[in-house]
């Protein structure tokens, strides 16, 4: 029988020559990771780079190293190109290296890894058998899976993933942040004019349907308040909705709850970074928001349950906007943007049953479900 080849082993010169050409390399273990694709998805992780120019490219990672979860070194195994020739390898290149080359240690990431936090029962060289076959869709096989598939879906990986043998169901299952921008900005504005100028007319008064002599008319200038209502309310929906809706446990047995889940929600966490599926499409969120308005309808009055609606609408559209933000953007450190990038990286590799908010963490807070504080913290 043939024998099976072993891990290809690096040269100093090799990783010179792919730092050199803008790799971003890691070493844990004498094992080579290439997170050239991933590094600035990572919070942090573009200013890390851009910090790498003129500077020791062997230097650490500033302050004691970060606690990684068990999803995230199955996570950093994607990315396994080989094993170093020796643990000294990438030291031999520190400030001298940089002074001669510059560019290339502009652009190196060189991170040593040895010490960070690693789940005593998890094994670094070993990546969890798939329970599904990537070439086909995965939709109709993920409820076959029972009860491992909560388990499997928690477990993130980084490549793309297709969920039905229709070329045209595919399609309207994805799409890109810049479409929900474009479709509903625009709806956005036009029934702000249409609620503002129905407003001004002096005809909407609440409680009329009760009683005339003490309802109370609403002014145009209440509008922007109405608005805000309508945001905060979105907000609040969001949360529930992501807590209950999308984070629900489905029965082991029940093929088309798993099924379901996975069409909502669970997709999104098997593939946190697969950027067609960051956003909501517009077919079935038209669906989704008809419903939202026909609710409002009934329970206000036309004019005042259209200007909740779309303040509403506004929060969604700001709430996609910054969900493809958290997963894509670099914010800077020390920034509200980047402490809510980081918080909902953690929901996404080690606190899935907690850190509900996105576009905020405030209703983390009153229902228990904020993400501790430790999690947060360096080891040691």
């Amino acid at each position: 029988a043939m024998a099976t080849a072993g891990p290809r082993s690096f040269s100093a010169a090799e990783v010179r020559a792919r730092c050199a050409q803008g790799a971003c390399l890691v070493s844990c273990r004498r094992r080579l990771y290439d997170l050239s694709g991933f590094v600035r998805l990572h919070p942090g992780g573009e200013q890390l780079l851009r910090r790498r120019a003129g500077t020791d490219v062997s230097a650490a990672l500033d302050g004691p190293p970060h606690r990684h979860s068990a999803n995230a070194r199955r996570w950093l195994e994607q990315y396994y190109v080989g094993d170093l020739e020796q643990k000294q390898l990438l030291l031999g290149h520190g400030k001298g290296f940089a002074a001669q080359n510059p560019a290339a240690a502009a652009q190196l990431c060189a991170w040593y890894l040895d010490g960070l936090w690693v789940p005593q029962h998890y094994n670094h060289c070993l990546l969890p058998q798939d329970l599904v076959d990537w070439q086909k869709p995965l939709l109709w096989q993920v409820g076959y899976l029972g009860e491992k598939y909560d388990e499997w879906v928690h477990q993130p990986v980084d490549r793309p993933i297709r969920l039905f043998h229709s070329d045209f169901l595919e399609f309207l299952s994805k799409t890109a942040w810049y479409v929900v921008f474009m479709v509903w900005t625009p709806v956005v504005l036009y029934l702000s004019w249409v609620s503002y100028t129905s407003l001004a007319q002096g005809n909407t008064r609440l409680f009329s349907s009760f009683t005339t002599e003490y309802s109370i008319p609403i002014h145009k200038y209440y509008f922007p308040f109405i608005f805000l209502i309508g945001m905060i309310l979105w907000s609040l929906l969001e949360y529930l909705i992501h807590r209950f809706v999308f984070h629900m446990k489905p029965p082991a047995s029940n093929y088309y709850l798993i099924t379901l889940h996975f069409l909502l929600h669970g997709q999104h966490h098997k593939s946190p970074f697969d950027s067609s599926r960051l956003v909501f499409p517009p077919v079935p969120a038209s669906l989704v928001i008809g419903f939202f308005y026909g609710v409002l309808r009934l329970l206000l009055p036309e004019v005042l349950g259209l200007a909740v609606f779309v303040g509403g609408l506004c929060g969604y559209v700001i709430y996609d906007m910054m969900h493809y933000y958290l997963h894509y953007g670099s914010p800077r450190k020390g920034t509200y943007l980047y402490g809510l990038k980081a918080y909902h990286v953690k929901h996404h590799f080690e606190h899935q049953r907690s850190g509900f908010g996105i576009s905020t963490r405030f209703w983390d807070y009153p229902f228990r479900t904020l993400i501790p504080e430790e999690s947060f913290k360096k080891e040691d």
